[in-house]
């Protein structure tokens, strides 16, 4: 694919940052991009990317360089006859979900495993052979994610979303949870007679995470948390995670009784039960 050639084996925050801000990045000046390199941690993870690995070993990697445990409960829930299916999750921490279920899913079936993700990602040659990016920052994210979706549930792989696009946030209660899931796995899976199966990620990040969050929010400023998201993957070295892996719903549970929107969100309530 395309965006495989443009993959990069290392981040250049200069050349991401011309890239993305275009016209305009002659004003940025360069502490703030030296300040965006360490937030990011820019020589940590090149110090991974320079390993070379890619794909199901890439994901795996990450979690070795990390130092991060992972402990899988309900493997037996995984199809084994063949289907194609959907595999959906919360989405709590942002990057070790991400990779942790590249690594679990892209084991079990052989790599054949597809996930939409933030095209910003697709900038890792490591990442993007499991991958088809989602552009969430532009203007066109209706008809990308409409034609990128089709695209993988037309696909000989297993499909793996993340219906709440972005990290979960702290609700008014407390709790972390995603924000409402969108509903085109629903849609998709009844076209494609993908069974879905529920995936329940627990997991959470900083504080300060949330905090961001909760004032970009307030102050409608864009999603500045998103840029903490690498330095939250740094924090989480030495960490330990569970995965719990729910019973498949049939395609065919998905009909006319409630809406698309509304099958979502009762998946997305599923997951939390598991």
């Amino acid at each position: 694919m395309e965006e495989d050639k443009k993959a990069i084996t290392e981040i250049d925050m200069d050349a991401i940052v011309r890239s993305r801000a275009g016209s305009k990045a002659r004003f940025i000046p360069q502490w703030a991009i030296n300040l965006l390199k360490r937030l990011v941690h820019q020589d940590f993870i090149n110090g991974y990317l320079r390993q070379g690995l890619e794909g199901v070993p890439f994901c795996k990697g990450v979690l070795d360089y990390l130092g991060v445990t992972v402990n899988v409960e309900g493997r037996e829930n995984l199809p084994s006859d063949g289907r194609w299916c959907t595999f959906v999750s919360n989405h709590p921490l942002g990057a070790i979900d991400g990779v942790t279920l590249g690594w679990v899913l892209g084991e079990q079936y052989d790599s054949k495993i597809k996930y939409l993700v933030n095209d910003l990602l697709m900038n890792l040659k490591g990442l993007a052979p499991l991958c088809v990016p989602v552009n969430i920052i532009g203007g066109h994210q209706s008809r990308n994610l409409s034609e990128n979706v089709e695209a993988i549930f037309s696909g000989q792989n297993h499909v793996i979303m993340f219906p709440g696009r972005l990290c979960s946030r702290k609700q008014d209660d407390g709790s972390i949870r995603d924000l409402p899931w969108g509903k085109a796995f629903v849609q998709k899976s009844v076209k494609h007679q993908h069974d879905v199966v529920p995936i329940h990620f627990i997991g959470h990040n900083s504080p300060r995470f949330y905090s961001v969050a909760r004032w970009c929010k307030r102050l409608h400023l864009p999603n500045f948390a998103m840029a903490l998201l690498p330095d939250e993957m740094y924090r989480s070295r030495g960490g330990s995670y569970t995965v719990r892996i729910g019973q498949p719903i049939p395609w065919q549970t998905f009909d006319q009784s409630r809406t698309p929107t509304q099958w979502a969100q009762w998946v997305k309530d599923k997951v939390y039960e598991i």
